[in-house]
């Protein structure tokens, strides 16, 4: 019997607190082989985020470069998401100082990955506003041929999380997440709705801590008590976004989904809003796949698992 390969990644990120969570699921993985981190402004500034994804790469002791990349979207105007992940993006917790970044600029990382792979020999998963993708495949589109799939934390089929009609990542940077969806590779969306039943709650943690492990996992576990409990769901917990994307290319069994039509909203009042059609009723190719429902105890049982066999 032969084992599959890992899947070669590029991750693009934002950290943030569930970023940070995503990035550690990464690393523990063995379906998931981590090539390159590439950073963006987003849920804080860029000198945060990239403080952010060095020291907690450091704490796992991965050796993975880490590239800077776009401070800004590719049109309006940037914001920062305190509310949720703090001044800092990490909500408060400290983690000590990771290794030093890679040199150069993520779009140039990015374009130089792709162009070593082979055909469709390369995962892309972006958990972050899409500026730095975008800017990889617009100024070389050939190299989309080198993707196997695109997975993007973005988006949601109703109400945005950041404005009523936006989820965070799609309205800070739309224009790019509009090219991405044009691109050619498959994507497939982890939208609100799905990352709505990844609820962090008190029973949950308690669950996560169960697990023993090392300094990853006690740091997951702050950061994962120090996000404030959202109203959007009562006060109940937070949504664990990010991870979920990388759940999708560890078990994929954990998920149900179906093929849909996806565009992105660039302009009025509505602008970052996702139009997914999961019905076919515009008669759009349903180029996009859209992750619906998701195992949620088989979710925390693997974050718990991967993350106490890390340091």
């Amino acid at each position: 019997m032969t084992e599959t390969a890992p899947r070669r990644v590029l991750l693009d990120c934002d950290p943030g607190t569930d970023d940070a969570l995503a990035l550690w699921l990464a690393l523990a993985a063995p379906e998931i082989a981590l090539e390159l981190v590439t950073v963006a402004g987003g849920n804080v500034g860029l000198a945060h985020t990239l403080r952010n994804a060095r020291a907690v790469l450091g704490l796992a002791g991965a050796r993975v470069p880490v590239v800077a990349g776009a401070d800004r979207p590719l049109l309006g105007r940037y914001q920062a998401e305190t509310r949720v992940h703090g001044q800092d993006g990490l909500a408060g917790v400290a983690l000590p100082e990771g290794p030093p970044a890679a040199p150069g600029l993520a779009a140039d990382a990015l374009r130089a990955a792709l162009r070593a792979a082979p055909p469709g020999g390369l995962t892309v998963l972006g958990i972050a506003p899409a500026t730095n993708l975008a800017l990889a495949l617009a100024t070389e589109p050939d190299l989309a041929s080198r993707v196997a799939e695109i997975v993007l934390m973005t988006g949601a089929l109703g109400e945005g999380n950041w404005t009523a009609a936006a989820e965070f990542n799609a309205a800070m940077d739309p224009e790019a997440l509009a090219l991405l969806l044009r691109a050619g590779p498959p994507v497939t969306l982890a939208t609100l709705e799905l990352t709505a039943q990844a609820l962090v709650t008190p029973e949950r943690i308690a669950g996560l801590r169960a697990q023993g492990g090392g300094r990853c996992l006690a740091a997951a576990l702050a950061i994962l008590e120090a996000v404030p409990p959202s109203r959007r769901f009562g006060h109940r917990g937070a949504p664990l976004h990010d991870p979920c994307a990388v759940a999708w290319l560890v078990a994929p069994q954990l998920f149900t989904h179906r093929e849909v039509a996806a565009e992105v909203v660039l302009e009025g009042p509505d602008r970052g809003r996702t139009r997914i059609d999961r019905w076919g009723r515009g008669g759009a190719p349903r180029k996009a796949r859209l992750l619906e429902g998701l195992d949620a105890d088989g979710f925390f049982a693997l974050l718990g698992a991967r993350l106490a066999a890390l340091p």
